[in-house]
Protein backbone atom coordinates (compact mmCIF):
# COMPACT_ATOMS: atom_id res chain seq x y z
CA UNK A 1 0.00 0.00 0.00
CA UNK A 2 0.77 3.64 -0.48
CA UNK A 3 -0.15 7.10 -1.57
CA UNK A 4 0.62 8.40 -4.93
CA UNK A 5 -2.05 10.52 -6.03
CA UNK A 6 -3.62 12.65 -3.36
CA UNK A 7 -7.62 13.00 -2.95
CA UNK A 8 -9.02 16.22 -2.11
CA UNK A 9 -11.45 17.16 0.65
CA UNK A 10 -14.50 18.27 -1.99
CA UNK A 11 -13.86 15.27 -4.19
CA UNK A 12 -13.90 12.34 -1.28
CA UNK A 13 -17.35 14.22 0.09
CA UNK A 14 -18.71 13.87 -3.49
CA UNK A 15 -17.42 10.31 -3.84
CA UNK A 16 -18.78 9.00 -0.85
CA UNK A 17 -21.82 10.63 -1.47
CA UNK A 18 -22.42 7.67 -3.66
CA UNK A 19 -22.73 5.21 -1.14
CA UNK A 20 -24.84 4.56 1.79
CA UNK A 21 -21.99 4.52 4.12
CA UNK A 22 -23.00 7.33 6.92
CA UNK A 23 -20.38 11.01 7.60
CA UNK A 24 -17.14 10.50 6.86
CA UNK A 25 -15.35 10.52 10.36
CA UNK A 26 -11.91 9.85 9.89
CA UNK A 27 -9.19 9.52 6.62
CA UNK A 28 -5.44 9.02 5.83
CA UNK A 29 -3.64 7.84 4.17
CA UNK A 30 -1.40 4.19 4.10
CA UNK A 31 2.08 4.90 3.41
CA UNK A 32 3.32 0.86 3.20
CA UNK A 33 3.74 -0.73 0.19
CA UNK A 34 4.25 0.28 -3.56
CA UNK A 35 1.46 -0.46 -5.72
CA UNK A 36 -2.04 1.35 -5.12
CA UNK A 37 -2.59 4.45 -3.39
CA UNK A 38 -4.36 3.43 0.23
CA UNK A 39 -6.49 5.47 2.75
CA UNK A 40 -8.22 4.22 5.77
CA UNK A 41 -11.54 5.37 5.84
CA UNK A 42 -14.01 5.69 8.60
CA UNK A 43 -17.71 6.34 8.52
CA UNK A 44 -20.74 6.38 10.27
CA UNK A 45 -21.12 2.84 9.51
CA UNK A 46 -17.64 1.21 10.04
CA UNK A 47 -14.10 0.88 8.83
CA UNK A 48 -12.96 0.33 5.22
CA UNK A 49 -9.83 0.82 3.02
CA UNK A 50 -10.19 2.97 -0.27
CA UNK A 51 -7.97 2.01 -2.76
CA UNK A 52 -7.03 4.03 -5.89
CA UNK A 53 -5.35 1.69 -8.67
CA UNK A 54 -2.22 3.29 -10.05
CA UNK A 55 -0.69 3.20 -13.85
CA UNK A 56 0.75 -0.43 -13.01
CA UNK A 57 -2.60 -1.97 -12.78
CA UNK A 58 -4.79 -2.46 -15.76
CA UNK A 59 -8.09 -1.01 -15.08
CA UNK A 60 -9.60 -3.94 -17.42
CA UNK A 61 -8.26 -6.36 -15.10
CA UNK A 62 -10.22 -5.02 -12.13
CA UNK A 63 -13.35 -6.71 -12.18
CA UNK A 64 -11.64 -9.86 -12.05
CA UNK A 65 -9.74 -8.86 -8.54
CA UNK A 66 -13.01 -7.86 -7.07
CA UNK A 67 -14.83 -10.95 -8.55
CA UNK A 68 -12.16 -12.97 -6.94
CA UNK A 69 -12.08 -11.61 -3.84
CA UNK A 70 -16.00 -11.81 -3.68
CA UNK A 71 -15.98 -15.83 -4.70
CA UNK A 72 -13.07 -16.49 -2.05
CA UNK A 73 -15.70 -15.40 0.53
CA UNK A 74 -18.17 -17.80 -0.31
CA UNK A 75 -15.98 -20.55 0.27
CA UNK A 76 -15.17 -19.50 3.40
CA UNK A 77 -11.62 -17.23 2.57
CA UNK A 78 -11.74 -13.96 5.25
CA UNK A 79 -10.84 -11.44 2.80
CA UNK A 80 -11.43 -8.29 1.84
CA UNK A 81 -14.95 -7.79 0.31
CA UNK A 82 -15.93 -4.65 -2.33
CA UNK A 83 -18.42 -2.31 -1.07
CA UNK A 84 -21.35 -1.79 -3.53
CA UNK A 85 -22.25 1.83 -3.79
CA UNK A 86 -26.52 2.82 -4.42
CA UNK A 87 -26.39 2.06 -7.86
CA UNK A 88 -24.73 -1.44 -7.01
CA UNK A 89 -21.20 -1.31 -8.85
CA UNK A 90 -18.23 -1.34 -6.35
CA UNK A 91 -15.51 0.00 -9.03
CA UNK A 92 -15.91 3.66 -9.60
CA UNK A 93 -13.71 6.61 -10.14
CA UNK A 94 -11.77 9.59 -7.89
CA UNK A 95 -8.89 11.79 -8.60
CA UNK A 96 -9.03 10.16 -12.42
CA UNK A 97 -8.33 6.72 -11.12
CA UNK A 98 -10.34 3.85 -10.94
CA UNK A 99 -11.21 3.18 -7.44
CA UNK A 100 -12.81 1.08 -4.73
CA UNK A 101 -13.77 0.54 -1.17
CA UNK A 102 -13.66 -2.71 0.27
CA UNK A 103 -14.11 -3.91 3.95
CA UNK A 104 -12.36 -3.49 6.89
CA UNK A 105 -10.62 -6.97 8.48
CA UNK A 106 -9.36 -7.05 12.15
CA UNK A 107 -6.19 -8.36 13.18
CA UNK A 108 -2.73 -7.33 12.78
CA UNK A 109 0.29 -8.45 10.73
CA UNK A 110 3.12 -10.03 12.35
CA UNK A 111 6.23 -7.46 12.72
CA UNK A 112 8.29 -10.37 13.66
CA UNK A 113 7.37 -13.91 12.17
CA UNK A 114 7.57 -16.36 14.55
CA UNK A 115 7.32 -20.01 13.98
CA UNK A 116 3.70 -20.08 14.88
CA UNK A 117 2.62 -17.87 12.30
CA UNK A 118 3.97 -20.33 9.92
CA UNK A 119 1.52 -23.15 9.96
CA UNK A 120 -1.69 -21.33 10.09
CA UNK A 121 -0.24 -19.40 6.93
CA UNK A 122 0.63 -22.48 4.46
CA UNK A 123 -3.32 -23.85 5.80
CA UNK A 124 -4.51 -20.47 4.61
CA UNK A 125 -2.49 -20.47 1.27
CA UNK A 126 -3.99 -23.96 0.67
CA UNK A 127 -7.63 -23.49 1.23
CA UNK A 128 -7.10 -20.29 -0.86
CA UNK A 129 -6.43 -22.27 -3.90
CA UNK A 130 -8.87 -24.72 -3.10
CA UNK A 131 -11.48 -22.35 -3.12
CA UNK A 132 -10.49 -20.66 -6.04
CA UNK A 133 -10.60 -23.40 -8.24
CA UNK A 134 -13.69 -22.89 -9.37
CA UNK A 135 -13.02 -19.44 -10.11
CA UNK A 136 -13.01 -19.56 -14.22
CA UNK A 137 -11.94 -16.54 -15.17
CA UNK A 138 -7.87 -16.35 -16.16
CA UNK A 139 -5.42 -13.65 -15.46
CA UNK A 140 -2.17 -14.09 -16.82
CA UNK A 141 0.59 -13.88 -14.54
CA UNK A 142 2.19 -10.42 -15.73
CA UNK A 143 5.40 -10.26 -13.63
CA UNK A 144 5.96 -13.87 -14.42
CA UNK A 145 9.12 -15.14 -16.17
CA UNK A 146 8.06 -13.51 -19.61
CA UNK A 147 8.38 -10.55 -17.87
CA UNK A 148 11.55 -10.65 -15.91
CA UNK A 149 14.55 -10.29 -18.52
CA UNK A 150 12.23 -7.24 -19.51
CA UNK A 151 11.99 -5.86 -16.10
CA UNK A 152 16.16 -6.34 -16.04
CA UNK A 153 16.56 -4.27 -19.24
CA UNK A 154 14.34 -1.44 -18.39
CA UNK A 155 17.02 -1.25 -15.52
CA UNK A 156 20.66 -2.03 -16.88
CA UNK A 157 21.16 1.57 -16.96
CA UNK A 158 20.74 2.36 -13.65
CA UNK A 159 21.04 -1.22 -12.17
CA UNK A 160 24.84 -1.24 -10.68
CA UNK A 161 24.48 1.94 -9.51
CA UNK A 162 22.63 0.64 -6.59
CA UNK A 163 25.05 -1.98 -6.44
CA UNK A 164 28.30 -2.68 -8.27
CA UNK A 165 28.09 -5.63 -11.16
CA UNK A 166 24.24 -6.18 -9.72
CA UNK A 167 22.62 -6.77 -13.63
CA UNK A 168 25.40 -9.05 -14.56
CA UNK A 169 24.54 -11.25 -11.59
CA UNK A 170 20.68 -11.02 -12.26
CA UNK A 171 21.94 -11.95 -16.58
CA UNK A 172 23.39 -15.04 -14.72
CA UNK A 173 20.35 -16.04 -12.14
CA UNK A 174 18.21 -15.45 -14.98
CA UNK A 175 20.27 -17.69 -17.62
CA UNK A 176 19.66 -20.74 -14.44
CA UNK A 177 16.02 -19.73 -13.90
CA UNK A 178 14.59 -19.43 -16.95
CA UNK A 179 15.09 -23.02 -18.81
CA UNK A 180 14.59 -24.90 -15.97
CA UNK A 181 11.08 -23.31 -15.28
CA UNK A 182 9.07 -26.21 -14.56
CA UNK A 183 5.84 -26.35 -17.20
CA UNK A 184 3.23 -29.14 -16.28
CA UNK A 185 2.01 -28.53 -13.08
CA UNK A 186 -1.01 -27.97 -11.25
CA UNK A 187 -2.62 -24.56 -11.94
CA UNK A 188 -4.72 -22.27 -10.59
CA UNK A 189 -5.73 -18.78 -8.95
CA UNK A 190 -2.91 -17.72 -6.66
CA UNK A 191 -2.55 -14.95 -4.42
CA UNK A 192 1.00 -14.20 -5.56
CA UNK A 193 2.19 -11.73 -2.99
CA UNK A 194 1.54 -13.20 0.02
CA UNK A 195 4.12 -11.17 2.16
CA UNK A 196 3.62 -10.84 6.52
CA UNK A 197 2.00 -7.55 5.35
CA UNK A 198 -0.79 -9.27 3.68
CA UNK A 199 -1.87 -11.62 6.10
CA UNK A 200 -3.69 -11.15 9.54
CA UNK A 201 -3.68 -12.25 13.01
CA UNK A 202 -5.66 -12.29 15.91
CA UNK A 203 -3.91 -12.86 19.45
CA UNK A 204 -5.27 -16.07 21.92
CA UNK A 205 -6.79 -18.28 19.08
CA UNK A 206 -7.53 -22.09 19.92
CA UNK A 207 -4.68 -23.19 21.32
CA UNK A 208 -4.49 -20.33 23.86
CA UNK A 209 -3.88 -17.00 25.14
CA UNK A 210 -0.26 -17.22 23.43
CA UNK A 211 -1.13 -18.38 20.11
CA UNK A 212 -1.97 -16.44 16.80
CA UNK A 213 -5.27 -17.23 15.01
CA UNK A 214 -4.89 -16.06 11.32
CA UNK A 215 -7.99 -13.39 10.98
CA UNK A 216 -7.92 -12.81 7.38
CA UNK A 217 -5.71 -12.36 3.71
CA UNK A 218 -5.84 -8.97 1.92
CA UNK A 219 -4.43 -7.24 -1.08
CA UNK A 220 -5.30 -9.13 -4.05
CA UNK A 221 -3.87 -7.46 -6.91
CA UNK A 222 -1.40 -9.50 -8.18
CA UNK A 223 -3.36 -12.63 -8.00
CA UNK A 224 -3.37 -14.37 -10.64
CA UNK A 225 -3.81 -17.58 -12.59
CA UNK A 226 -0.35 -19.72 -12.42
CA UNK A 227 1.42 -22.82 -10.96
CA UNK A 228 0.18 -23.30 -7.31
CA UNK A 229 3.53 -24.25 -5.94
CA UNK A 230 4.91 -20.95 -7.27
CA UNK A 231 2.65 -19.21 -4.56
CA UNK A 232 4.66 -21.53 -1.78
CA UNK A 233 8.11 -20.28 -3.37
CA UNK A 234 6.62 -16.47 -3.02
CA UNK A 235 6.01 -17.47 0.64
CA UNK A 236 9.36 -18.76 1.70
CA UNK A 237 11.56 -16.09 0.13
CA UNK A 238 8.35 -13.38 2.64
CA UNK A 239 8.28 -15.40 5.71
CA UNK A 240 11.78 -17.94 6.10
CA UNK A 241 14.51 -15.42 5.71
CA UNK A 242 15.75 -13.59 8.99
CA UNK A 243 18.82 -11.59 10.11
CA UNK A 244 21.55 -13.16 10.69
CA UNK A 245 25.62 -12.27 11.48
CA UNK A 246 27.00 -9.23 10.17
CA UNK A 247 29.70 -10.22 7.06
CA UNK A 248 32.12 -7.69 6.16
CA UNK A 249 32.80 -9.67 2.81
CA UNK A 250 28.27 -9.40 2.19
CA UNK A 251 27.52 -6.61 0.42
CA UNK A 252 23.70 -7.34 0.99
CA UNK A 253 21.86 -7.91 4.06
CA UNK A 254 22.86 -11.23 5.12
CA UNK A 255 19.51 -13.04 5.85
CA UNK A 256 19.69 -17.17 7.42
CA UNK A 257 16.94 -19.42 5.61
CA UNK A 258 14.61 -20.87 8.89
CA UNK A 259 13.98 -24.25 7.44
CA UNK A 260 11.73 -24.99 10.64
CA UNK A 261 9.67 -22.13 9.47
CA UNK A 262 9.38 -23.15 6.00
CA UNK A 263 8.54 -26.90 7.05
CA UNK A 264 5.73 -25.02 9.27
CA UNK A 265 4.65 -23.58 6.18
CA UNK A 266 4.36 -27.04 4.04
CA UNK A 267 3.01 -28.94 6.67
CA UNK A 268 0.52 -26.58 6.81
CA UNK A 269 0.03 -26.48 3.13
CA UNK A 270 0.26 -30.46 3.01
CA UNK A 271 -2.12 -30.89 5.43
CA UNK A 272 -5.24 -29.62 4.02
CA UNK A 273 -3.60 -30.70 0.07
CA UNK A 274 -0.84 -32.97 -0.72
CA UNK A 275 1.64 -31.81 -3.07
CA UNK A 276 1.93 -33.39 -6.36
CA UNK A 277 5.85 -35.25 -6.45
CA UNK A 278 7.02 -33.11 -9.47
CA UNK A 279 5.81 -30.00 -7.66
CA UNK A 280 8.06 -31.46 -4.08
CA UNK A 281 11.11 -31.36 -6.76
CA UNK A 282 10.19 -27.94 -8.48
CA UNK A 283 9.74 -26.23 -5.39
CA UNK A 284 13.38 -24.65 -5.26
CA UNK A 285 13.50 -23.19 -8.63
CA UNK A 286 9.88 -21.82 -8.05
CA UNK A 287 11.33 -20.49 -4.83
CA UNK A 288 14.50 -18.51 -7.24
CA UNK A 289 11.99 -17.19 -9.73
CA UNK A 290 10.41 -15.48 -6.49
CA UNK A 291 12.99 -14.29 -5.60
CA UNK A 292 14.31 -12.68 -8.81
CA UNK A 293 10.80 -11.77 -9.17
CA UNK A 294 10.64 -9.32 -6.06
CA UNK A 295 14.28 -7.98 -7.01
CA UNK A 296 13.64 -6.83 -10.23
CA UNK A 297 10.02 -4.90 -9.04
CA UNK A 298 11.95 -3.52 -6.33
CA UNK A 299 14.88 -2.66 -8.07
CA UNK A 300 12.47 -1.28 -11.04
CA UNK A 301 10.56 0.74 -8.12
CA UNK A 302 13.87 1.76 -6.39
CA UNK A 303 15.01 3.96 -9.92
CA UNK A 304 11.58 5.06 -10.81
CA UNK A 305 9.51 6.17 -7.51
CA UNK A 306 8.96 9.58 -8.77
CA UNK A 307 10.09 12.47 -5.50
CA UNK A 308 7.41 13.14 -3.10
CA UNK A 309 5.34 9.94 -3.62
CA UNK A 310 4.36 8.97 0.25
CA UNK A 311 5.64 5.56 -0.88
CA UNK A 312 8.21 3.27 1.67
CA UNK A 313 10.55 1.92 -1.36
CA UNK A 314 11.79 -1.43 -0.11
CA UNK A 315 15.42 -2.47 -0.79
CA UNK A 316 16.19 -4.71 -3.71
CA UNK A 317 19.14 -5.65 -2.32
CA UNK A 318 17.34 -7.27 0.31
CA UNK A 319 16.47 -9.59 -2.26
CA UNK A 320 19.71 -10.66 -3.50
CA UNK A 321 20.50 -12.83 -0.80
CA UNK A 322 17.63 -14.09 -0.59
CA UNK A 323 18.46 -15.40 -4.67
CA UNK A 324 22.04 -15.96 -3.66
CA UNK A 325 21.14 -19.25 -0.96
CA UNK A 326 17.84 -20.45 -3.16
CA UNK A 327 20.51 -21.00 -6.40
CA UNK A 328 22.01 -23.63 -3.79
CA UNK A 329 19.19 -24.86 -2.08
CA UNK A 330 17.24 -28.69 -2.94
CA UNK A 331 13.89 -29.40 -1.66
CA UNK A 332 15.31 -30.93 1.45
CA UNK A 333 17.02 -27.66 2.63
CA UNK A 334 13.80 -26.09 1.91
CA UNK A 335 12.05 -28.04 4.20
CA UNK A 336 10.49 -30.93 2.21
Amino acid sequence: MAVYTDVSDEALSTFLGEYELGPLVAFRGIAEGVENSNFSLRTGTGDYILTLYEKRVDAAELPWFLGLMRHLATRGVTCPQPVPGRDGEALRALAGRPAAITSFLPGVWPRRVRPEHCRPLGEALARLHGAGSDYAPVRPNRLGPDAWMPLLDSCRSSGDRVQPGLVAELDRALAHILPAWPGGLPRGQIHADLFPDNVFFLQGGSGGPGSRALSGLIDFYFACTDLLAYDLGVCLNAWCFEPGPRRPDLECPNLDFNVTKARLILDGYQSVRRLEPAERQALPVLAQGAAIRFLLTRLFDWVNTPDGALVTRKDPLDYLHRLRHLLAATPGALGL
